[in-house]
C-alpha cells in the first residue's frame, strides 16, 4: 500500500505546487492536460528532472516508481499489452457485427418497408421506402425505425399526446437518437409536428 504524506503547498505566483513523501522520496505534483492519455502522462513524468507525481483518473503515478505497465495496471486493471489485446478483441467483435448486419440489410429493408406501410399513411410510403435502407446503414442500425413506428401507430389511432410522449421516453434514447426519432415522427405522421412540440415543451 502506498504511504503518501503531503508536506507543503507552496504558492509561487504560477499556481500551487504540492509536495509529497512516498517511499522515502519527496515528490513535486504535476497536473496532466485534459487531452492526455496514459502513455503521454507516463512520458511527461519521465521527462521531468526531479521526482514528480501526478494524478491520472484518480490514480497517483510516480516518476521513479511507475512504468507504462504499472500505470496501465493502476488505471485500467490491465497491463498495456493486456489492455491493447482487449481493445483489439472488442474492435474485431464490432467489425464482425457490422459485417453481419450489412449482409442482412437487403432482407431487413423489405421487412421494415412492409411494416411501415402497414402503419403510416399512404402518402408517406415513397419517402419511407427511401428512408429505410439509409437508417439501416447508420449508427443505430435501424433502431429508430421501430421506435418511430411505435409512436406513429399510436398517434394515428388518435391517442393523447402524453401517451406518445411516454412511449418515446421509455425507448432509452440518447440525445441524438431522441432527436432523430422526433424528426422521423414529424416526417411520417400528420400529427408529428404537434407531437414534437409537445415532447420538447
Amino acid at each position: 500500500m502506498e504511504e503518501k504524506t503531503e508536506l507543503t503547498d507552496q504558492d509561487n505566483n504560477s499556481g500551487t505546487v504540492a509536495s509529497y513523501n512516498f517511499g522515502g522520496g519527496r515528490y513535486r505534483e504535476i497536473e496532466f492536460g485534459a487531452g492526455e492519455n496514459i502513455e503521454s502522462a507516463v512520458k511527461e513524468l519521465k521527462e521531468q528532472k526531479d521526482l514528480v507525481c501526478g494524478s491520472f483518473n484518480g490514480q497517483m503515478l510516480y516518476s521513479d516508481v511507475d512504468d507504462m505497465d504499472s500505470a496501465y495496471k493502476k488505471i485500467t486493471g490491465k497491463t498495456k499489452a493486456e489492455f491493447d489485446a482487449a481493445a483489439k478483441a472488442e474492435n474485431d467483435r464490432y467489425k464482425e457485427e457490422e459485417r453481419k448486419h450489412k449482409e442482412t440489410i437487403p432482407e431487413l429493408t423489405k421487412k421494415w418497408i412492409e411494416k411501415g406501410k402497414a402503419i403510416i399513411d399512404e402518402k408517406y410510403h415513397e419517402t419511407w421506402e427511401r428512408c429505410v435502407p439509409i437508417r439501416l446503414g447508420d449508427l443505430y442500425r435501424g433502431m429508430e425505425l421501430g421506435a418511430t413506428l411505435d409512436i406513429v401507430k399510436e398517434l394515428n389511432t388518435g391517442c393523447e399526446l402524453e401517451i406518445a410522449k411516454t412511449i418515446i421516453e421509455g425507448q432509452g434514447h440518447s440525445g441524438m437518437s431522441f432527436g432523430l426519432v422526433c424528426s422521423m415522427v414529424k416526417s411520417f405522421c400528420d400529427r408529428g409536428g404537434e407531437f414534437v412540440n409537445y415532447v420538447r415543451s
